[in-house]
């Protein structure tokens, strides 16, 4: 009985430390690529919601269990504003938001390549949708943050900006400056001149309009970032005012969309600790 029993304390320790090394191992990818964030396997969203008569403006809720729940989430996509980058690639993304505590509202919206995408009407579709969720008591405000993906992150800044009720805004490697990354070289950046019909001396009061740099921050925005992050540069965090900066390292663009990336723990720290912030 005594052998019996040591054998068994034995096989449980063996069984602990190999879920301890395989936990470890949950989170220690980074650099993925795009095609391993669509590789990833996700499970359908529980409720389609359709705020506008467009095929691309309708809501997808992730709703948590009952045994955990931290408050809501309103996320934006990311794709550099355009239309073949779809709400597809970051439902692994919001489905993994979900098995984490939160309740999760994945919006759509038209992009530039849809009929009436691009700025301001992306914009207004962000708007829009924050609003149906609010009338429909979908959400409470006082609890909900919005969380936005690189062009994404630039729309839910925006929309923060203008919805000062909500609890907070986390942006991960979101385009905060829109003057500067105009004026970069990479794929996203180019796609800024489409997007927004026109360059910055082109086109100055609709930039005006469109950066985030250009009006106060909401009170509790928290900006995370990658300075190896090739796609959205660090620059973008520069010489902004009234936020919270979360600096990571050797993190990729799309580590922040990938639930098995060293950033994920830091995105889940960051998101409790602005749902607990008081509301100001």
């Amino acid at each position: 009985m005594i052998r019996l029993h040591k054998t068994f304390l034995f096989g449980l320790c063996l069984f602990c430390l190999g879920w301890q090394s395989h936990a470890r191992e949950t989170n220690s990818l980074n650099k993925v690529s795009y095609q391993a964030v669509l590789d990833l396997d996700y499970p359908s969203a529980e409720q389609v919601l359709n705020y506008g008569p467009s095929a691309s403006q309708f809501i997808e809720g992730w709703l948590p269990g009952a045994q955990q729940y931290y408050g809501d989430i309103v996320f934006i996509h990311g794709g550099c504003w355009l239309s073949h980058y779809d709400i597809a690639h970051s439902r692994p993304f919001t489905a993994a938001l979900r098995d984490a505590g939160f309740r999760v509202w994945s919006v759509e919206y038209r992009r530039t390549g849809d009929d009436e995408g691009g700025w301001p009407e992306s914009f207004y579709d962000i708007h829009d949708a924050i609003q149906y969720l609010i009338k429909a008591k979908q959400i409470e405000p006082e609890n909900t943050l919005l969380v936005g993906h690189s062009a994404g992150g630039h729309l839910g800044l925006l929309a923060a900006q203008k919805n000062a009720n909500l609890k907070g805004i986390i942006g991960l490697a979101a385009i905060a400056d829109l003057d500067t990354y105009a004026r970069g070289e990479n794929g996203c950046q180019q796609v800024t001149e489409q997007f927004m019909q026109g360059m910055p001396d082109e086109n100055p009061d609709a930039y005006q309009n469109a950066n985030p740099k250009s009006h106060p921050m909401h009170s509790n925005t928290h900006l995370i970032y990658s300075i190896d992050d090739t796609i959205v540069p660090v620059d973008q965090v520069n010489d902004l005012k009234g936020i919270q900066r979360v600096k990571v390292t050797d993190v990729g663009h799309f580590d922040f969309i990938h639930p098995g990336t060293t950033v994920w723990p830091v995105i889940i720290d960051t998101l409790k600790q602005a749902l607990q912030k008081e509301h100001q």
